[in-house]
């Protein structure tokens, strides 16, 4: 059971860190450069980091090696579904000024929900041994689809909630001021920007089928769990803003977030029978991602000479 003061500084932390975010993207208005969007995605990870000291002060090393495998885990596994949002944004038009304040709510959103499904995984795992080999298979199914090129397309028009939302307040096709509802002919009706919003928050549903085993394959303390999907889903941001000015040019990432999922699904199926130092598995899954993103750049320099 971690200290109840370090529960303190992680919400201090996250709630300052997210303030001053806030801030310098809207002063940006949305229209982020490759080079701003760089230097504040470090700053994620160098805060995400720092908490990693902080956990390994207080609770040892084991603790803050869990920690960083989860944060590298959950992280990978966020650049993928960041194009999945930069092709929301593109269905719904909403523009480069209001997406920051859709992505605030989302991630808001996604930070109290993981705390549900995070606080649900743990107890079945420690209550239901068996659900860990369920995980596993989860987690190697969906690599295998990537694999494949197999991955289930998000289809914001068929959304469920969406549907849902429309039978319950109309939507109003334009963007008004930025605002989530307006007043149309004497009714209160939704903008696309709450739309948006709602489909992201769906589309975080989707993805924490995936995040949220592969992060207990390595641990099952809450809060080790829990912070390092949060450092990782509070920087998705600025993580987003780096990725739509780069959309295309990591081709082999997905393959390597595949693998990192094929092995973590791998790891909890074979726990019972082999336990992985928390290092190693470290080193394995910074490995895949370091190959698959420098066969990326490789495979763009090729290209580049060819033209």
């Amino acid at each position: 059971m971690h200290h109840l003061s370090l529960w303190i500084l992680f919400w201090v932390i996250v709630i300052l860190a997210l303030g001053l975010d806030l801030f310098i993207l809207n002063k940006h208005h949305g229209h982020v450069s490759i080079k701003d969007s760089s230097v504040m995605v470090a700053a994620w990870v160098t805060l995400a980091f720092g908490f990693g000291g902080i956990i390994w002060m207080a609770s040892g090393a084991q603790s803050a090696l869990e920690y960083l495998t989860g944060y590298v885990i959950e992280y990978s596994l966020s650049i993928d579904n960041m194009f999945v949002f930069i092709m929301i944004f593109s269905y719904f038009s909403v523009p480069k000024d209001h997406q920051p304040k859709v992505l605030l709510w989302g991630i808001l959103g996604a930070v109290v929900m993981r705390f549900i499904f995070i606080f649900i995984g743990v107890q079945l795992i420690t209550r239901f041994t068996f659900m860990i080999y369920i995980f596993g298979l989860i987690l190697i199914y969906t690599a295998g689809k990537m694999l494949i090129g197999k991955e289930e397309k998000i289809d914001p028009a068929g959304n469920p909630l969406l549907r849902m939302l429309k039978m319950i307040v109309p939507i109003d096709p334009s963007i008004k001021n930025g605002n989530f509802f307006c007043r149309k002919n004497g009714k209160i009706c939704a903008t696309t920007l709450f739309a948006t919003v709602i489909v992201i928050e769906a589309s975080d549903l989707v993805f924490a089928v995936d995040s949220i085993p592969a992060v207990l394959a390595v641990t099952q303390d809450t809060f080790i769990v829990y912070t390092s999907n949060i450092f990782a889903i509070i920087g998705l941001r600025s993580l987003y803003f780096l990725l739509s000015g780069m959309a295309g040019k990591f081709e082999y990432l997905k393959y390597g977030i595949a693998a990192v999922l094929a092995f973590v699904g791998t790891k909890m199926l074979v726990s019972h029978f082999y336990h992985f130092p928390t290092v190693l598995s470290l080193i394995i899954i910074v490995l895949i991602l370091g190959i698959a993103v420098f066969a990326s750049v490789f495979r763009n320099k090729q290209t580049l000479k060819n033209i």
